[in-house]
């Protein structure tokens, strides 16, 4: 097959989660076919970090698509011709857009419809490209993968999709998170929380992560118990940040908050596995990553009791109302009270995460491709 792949989030330096499910099932599939040859089109220079193998050829395909009346010029005029071009017999694209103008067959991942949810949290723009246009990419494409059986049943009660033609393909964990040694945690706190323990989140800065009912939380959980813990917040701001920085401004002991911003890949499993506690509290996920990246690290997870959360975690965490700061300053305060709890959930948390595996994913979507 001549499969051609939509490569836009792969951004050396800086993959997030499309990124991420992107690089392991592409990577995966071209090294098991080498009998395929794989196309990796960007919208933007490309590393070559990204050549998985000999039968792995990357493409620059303009315009750089990072606005909505870009994505319209890239999907609907620009992929078109390149699938021509040369000669493609299918066509991946995992981030929830394809193109209504190829009559390439068409698998299309879809990580989340928060847009449906939450239209408050997105640009006006955006929001209008995302209501008319993914409704409709998800009745082009052939085939649909979802990465949560939570987001297959959204799709099919919210958007009415038909579920024969919606599989599920969850994201699977990577190498790099694994459980630290005592000393090697000790280091991390010494570096990023004056030695002190912390609770963590991983994410991006907006209003669907949650992050200002957290920092509300956690200033209440230091008011009540007095105990050391830091809170420490990794990922890059994002938009809409303004009740997250009043959150902050107004916590009494903001001295015990610390943005880290976007951490490159070793860092970030460093900081995650010298956590206390992994803190997930997002009021909308297709998935949620870091809850299984925790999983695999072997730190507790506090996480919101919504959405596909818990389909992920399962027993292995300390669920809580994410819209109730009271009910998340409890599990922190129960987390550090209780010391037999964390060691509990993390052992759980070896028997949830045995369900989760890229190899597993990158098998659902190669088989969805051939069957086209």
């Amino acid at each position: 097959m001549i499969i051609a792949i939509n490569a836009r989030f792969l951004l050396p330096g800086k993959l997030e989660g499309i990124g991420w499910y992107t690089y392991e099932v592409v990577r995966r599939m071209a090294a098991r076919h080498p009998e395929d040859t794989f196309w990796l089109l960007f919208d933007r220079p490309y590393d070559e970090s990204f050549r998985f193998g000999p039968n792995v050829h990357l493409k620059v395909v303009p315009p750089p698509a990072r606005h909505p009346l870009l994505w319209l010029a890239w999907f609907e005029w620009s992929i078109p011709r390149v699938l021509r071009r040369i000669g493609a017999d299918v066509f991946l694209s995992p981030d929830n857009y394809c193109s209504l103008r190829t009559a390439t067959p068409t698998v299309l991942v879809v990580h989340d419809i928060a847009y449906a949810h939450f239209p408050e949290h997105i640009p006006w723009l955006s929001r209008q490209y995302y209501r008319y246009f993914v409704p409709r990419y998800i009745r082009r494409a052939e085939r649909v993968i979802t990465v949560s059986g939570f987001t297959r049943e959204d799709l099919i009660h919210t958007l009415d999709v038909e579920p024969e033609k919606v599989r599920v393909a969850q994201n699977g964990p990577r190498d790099v998170f694994r459980p630290l040694p005592n000393a090697e945690q000790q280091a991390v706190r010494n570096q990023f929380s004056g030695g002190k323990p912390y609770f963590l989140y991983i994410g991006a800065i907006h209003p669907r992560k949650n992050v200002h009912r957290l920092i509300r939380a956690f200033d209440r959980f230091k008011e009540q118990t007095g105990a050391p813990h830091q809170l420490l917040l990794a990922g890059r701001w994002a938009w809409q940040t303004g009740a997250v920085r009043s959150a902050y401004d107004s916590a009494r002991h903001r001295d015990a908050i610390r943005f880290l911003g976007y951490l490159d890949d070793e860092t970030l499993a460093s900081v995650l596995g010298a956590a206390f506690a992994l803190t997930y509290l997002s009021l909308w996920e297709g998935f949620g990553l870091p809850v299984l990246e925790a999983l695999f690290a072997e730190v507790p997870v506090i996480y919101a009791d919504a959405t596909s959360l818990p389909e992920v975690a399962g027993a292995a965490g300390l669920a809580v109302d994410p819209l109730s700061e009271p009910s998340i300053a409890a599990a922190l305060q129960q987390l550090v009270e209780n010391e037999k709890l964390g060691p509990g959930l993390v052992e759980l948390g070896r028997q949830q995460r045995t369900h989760f595996s890229w190899d597993q994913t990158a098998e659902v979507v190669y088989a969805a491709l051939c069957e086209l």
